[in-house]
């Protein structure tokens, strides 16, 4: 080999996963197995919508279906962004890996209760308990998975563990696929979908045996570095009394702007996702039923199928992409590739045959860029004493915000006569994601503050 060829080999970047050891992949395991629960979770309510409510609703309640389908989603959401919020902050104080094993618990055991809802309040409640329980799970696995995987190989993993959310939403459309092709228990089939959502709380065993608190969140406690960004943590005085984390994002200018914009960004792709795409498996029987085509409730759940398939595609390999270009032209990226597949799903797809195409570029961006941006971006804006807070806020006050858009989505559909013109109208939010990333710090190679 010539001096030139090895003086590029000598500076050429080692693999992604150099360093990384059996402890990275039980923290990934760990929580991306977390967030597959919660995929499954998210989309699991959005396939049984339709026979769940003609279950649980008078006939004369079902005349308004959209409003009280807008109004499930949009109460789980409410408890999601409670629940995430106050575990994000407990998890600054107590610890990700305790409040991980609670919320997983606490998932399995309401989900599993919905089974038995036997009226639209009872439903309603537990979904909105379920929620509570599954907000902070998402936080605590991103939070501990940033503290612990290396610099070159934290957005990959990042993304990996989001792809949990897109393999569980596939495990929920492959089960609701063949209980609406077998119908083991009739029109009540749709509880067994919450039957398994109770077996996450097995999980809860790995847990507690196979992740070690984040060594570096411990750190920065002992050290008292409250500050919530690098250069606060630098002026800041280390004082014995800890500030409480949720108040230290809008106090510091510097935090609150991050945290800000952040989470209109969040806002618009939620909004995005529960008032728009989640309804394309409704969308769909729409389209089979006006084509005269039988297993209406099928052909949904294919398409949620493929839909998700793009989803997962996104997630593996986001981060390489993000870490490629960086985070803002990613995200810019990303929000224009979600207004075009609105409008082309929407007011240029109407068989179910083109919707299978369509659907896994929807999925693609809607689902899996817009989503994983939050798993790699947010974690490298704030310091470890403050960083689950800072994220939680970022992803789940934007459900505090956007649970009123699925009701308000329903609305718009009843009012209209049908989801496409509604889905037009509320995809208009995407163009934030086109001007907001511009405003926050390029991080690629800024590495995780501490």
């Amino acid at each position: 080999m010539d001096a030139n060829k090895m003086e590029a080999a000598q500076l050429a970047p080692a693999r992604w996963n150099t360093g990384l050891t059996a402890m990275h992949w039980r923290v990934l395991t760990g929580g991306f197995l977390g967030w597959v629960f919660d995929g499954y979770e998210a989309i699991a309510l959005v396939m049984v919508l339709v026979p769940m409510l003609h279950s649980l609703l008078a006939p004369a309640q079902l005349a308004s279906f959209p409003v009280y389908a807008g109004t499930a989603i949009g109460i789980t959401l409410l408890g999601w962004g409670l629940g995430g919020l106050v575990g994000g902050v407990l998890a600054d104080y107590i610890g990700r890996k305790r409040m991980m094993l609670w919320s997983v618990f606490l998932y399995a055991m309401f989900s599993g209760l919905t089974a038995f809802a036997d009226s639209f309040v009872m439903l309603c409640a537990l979904r909105f308990l379920t929620g509570l329980a599954l907000g902070s799970e998402w936080s605590t696995g991103i939070s501990l998975l940033a503290e612990t995987w290396p610099q070159n190989a934290r957005a990959k993993g990042a993304g990996f563990l989001q792809s949990g959310f897109g393999w569980g939403t596939l495990l929920a459309s492959v089960a609701w696929y063949v209980l609406s092709s077998t119908h083991p228990l009739g029109a009540q089939s749709w509880r067994l979908m919450f039957i398994l959502g109770a077996v996450p709380a097995l999980f809860v065993l790995y847990l507690r045996r196979g992740i070690d608190e984040s060594e570096k969140w411990r750190e920065a406690v002992r050290e008292r570095r409250w500050g919530p960004t690098e250069a606060s943590v630098r002026s800041g005085d280390k004082t014995s009394r800890r500030p409480f984390s949720l108040a230290q994002l809008f106090r510091d200018p510097v935090a609150r702007r991050r945290t800000i914009i952040t989470t209109v960004l969040s806002i618009v792709t939620t909004v995005g996702w529960w008032a728009i795409s989640s309804w394309l498996p409704i969308y769909t029987i729409g389209l089979a039923k006006a084509q005269g085509l039988a297993g209406g409730p099928v052909w949904g759940a294919r398409v949620s199928i493929s839909y998700t398939v793009g989803a997962i595609v996104a997630y593996m390999i986001a981060g390489f992409i993000a870490d490629a270009i960086g985070r803002r032209v990613f995200m810019f990226l990303t929000f224009v590739g979600c207004l075009i597949t609105t409008v082309i799903t929407y007011k240029f797809t109407h068989t179910v045959d083109a919707m299978m195409i369509v659907a896994p570029v929807n999925g693609f961006f809607t689902l899996g860029c817009a989503y994983v941006w939050m798993a790699i971006y947010p974690v490298e804006l704030f310091t470890s004493t403050v960083r689950s807070t800072a994220i939680s806020v970022v992803f789940n006050a934007a459900r505090l915000i956007a649970w009123v858009f699925p009701i308000i989505a329903g609305t718009l559909i009843h009012s209209f006569g049908g989801i496409s013109q509604a889905a037009l109208i509320m995809g208009s939010v995407y163009v934030l994601g086109l001007v907001l990333p511009w405003m926050l710090p390029e991080t690629v190679a800024t590495g995780l503050p501490d």
